[in-house]
Order: structure tokens, then sequence, then C-alpha cells
């Protein structure tokens, strides 16, 4: 059943790949920094302050599949 108003799953900006970002080359996020930070600390990996908002984001997915954290389950 499709709902007026929402966009397809396909055309979401929630899934777009980071590499299509256009404000991908920028510097990550507060929000991103933080939790990759704590993400880090779980899975006992280096915190790389230096990332870009997309690079950000693709680090905080592999390290969610590490730690659990964010998982749909």
């Amino acid at each position: 059943m499709s709902h007026a108003g929402f966009a397809d799953r396909e055309n979401s900006n929630m899934i777009k790949d980071p590499e299509d970002w256009v404000t991908g080359d920028e510097e990550m996020t507060g929000a991103q920094r933080s939790y990759l930070q704590t993400l880090c600390e779980e899975a006992g990996e280096d915190f790389d302050p230096n990332l870009t908002k997309a690079e950000a984001s693709k680090r905080i997915d592999e390290l969610q599949q590490t730690t659990g954290r964010g998982v749909d389950h």
C-alpha cells in the first residue's frame, strides 16, 4: 500500500550511498563524531577525527555490524 507524501525507499535520502552525497566531502557532523567515538570505544578501535561525512557514515555502518549497536534484530 502506498502512502501519498512518502518517498519510495529507492528514492529516499535515508538509503542514499554516501558516495553520492553532495556534502559527503565536508567534515563529519558533531553527531557523527560523537557516535563514532562511542562505537570505536566499544569495538576497541582507533577513532579517526579527520573523516569526511561520507567516510564517517561508512565507518559507522561497519562498526555497528561489529558491535551490534544500531542493527535491527
